[in-house]
């Protein structure tokens, strides 16, 4: 088995050598392969708002987090390891002799990259929004004293932390050796990141620029970052909770394989040899799978979308 494992594994790094293979031609092959057609039909549907998003463009908006993240190099190793594994996935159902889990094997460990990098991604987010409160408070304060964004971004760059740190100074670089338009500045500056209220709040800036009886406005903007913080500090309890059941019951499912080795070798038999058995094995992983997705999509952290 751990031959036939290891010979699969080097068959796939013999396939990148021979074609010259690397991690940026396989994911901009990827990508092109992904990309939908430019078609009318296409553009029809994106122009009212009906079309699904598509697996392009979730990769897509995975780069752009990345780039944020400054770890734009990870996607491409990352979209390389998930063909591999993929492969490998493939291959070690087919070693255990089991079509019905090979688009279980296939999809699991295709996915597997991807997790990781959402991994740091949140961690990059919840980062952020710890960050965020603090920051806009501070920046907003200033601003409805001086009514001078540039001047109240230079008095607190020196308190502001990673990652918001770089987002403002980039702005203020922006305005004083590329560009005196401040709005501008400003809608660039919304664009660093994916947060909404981060986006309401530039906003709220930019028309201050116009008419700065507005700038009563930006203070109810930054207290929603307290009852995101609030609400997300009640939730994360009941979604640990959560979690733990569910990975729980999967152990149990999961286990109750080698159970049946050590109380009922002849069910054991049945579950691993014969097609029935194995039937129930692939579903059971499809359910596992498909769950698990689930679990990771109802038990994200709220978030305000702009």
């Amino acid at each position: 088995m751990i031959f036939k494992f290891l010979s699969a594994l080097v068959s796939v790094i013999g396939i990148c050598l021979v074609f010259e293979l690397t991690p940026d031609s396989i994911t901009d092959g990827l990508l092109k392969a992904l990309k939908p057609k430019n078609t009318i039909a296409a553009r029809s549907a994106a122009l009212r708002g009906g079309s699904k998003p598509t697996m392009y463009s979730r990769l897509m908006r995975l780069k752009e987090a990345l780039k944020a993240t400054g770890k734009a190099k990870s996607f491409s190793v990352s979209v390389t390891a998930a063909v591999v594994l993929m492969f490998l996935g493939a291959a070690t159902a087919v070693m255990l002799n089991n079509i019905f889990l090979l688009p279980v094997f296939c999809i699991a460990c295709g996915a597997a990259p991807f997790l990781y990098l959402s991994s740091i991604i949140s961690a990059y987010e919840k980062q952020l929004s710890d960050e965020m409160e603090t920051t806009l408070s501070a920046v907003t304060n200033s601003y409805l004293r001086s009514e001078d964004i540039i001047s109240s971004v230079k008095e607190n760059l020196k308190y502001i932390k990673p990652p918001l740190y770089s987002v403002f100074e980039e702005f203020l670089t922006e305005t004083e050796t590329v560009s005196p338009d401040i709005k501008a500045a400003l809608i660039n500056m919304s664009d660093k990141t994916q947060d909404g209220i981060f986006k309401e709040w530039v906003l709220a800036l930019v028309r201050c620029q116009d008419d700065r009886t507005l700038k009563d406005t930006l203070l109810p903007i930054v207290a929603r970052l307290s009852d995101v913080r609030r609400i997300n500090t009640e939730l994360s309890g009941i979604l640990r909770d959560a979690k733990n059941e569910y990975l729980m019951m999967v152990l149990l499912v999961v286990g109750n394989i080698p159970l049946l080795y050590l109380l009922n070798r002849d069910w054991f038999n049945t579950l691993i040899y014969t097609t029935p058995g194995k039937a129930v094995t692939g579903i059971c992983g499809a359910v596992i799978l498909v769950t698990f997705i689930l679990m990771k999509k109802y038990t994200k952290p709220v978030k305000v979308r702009d």
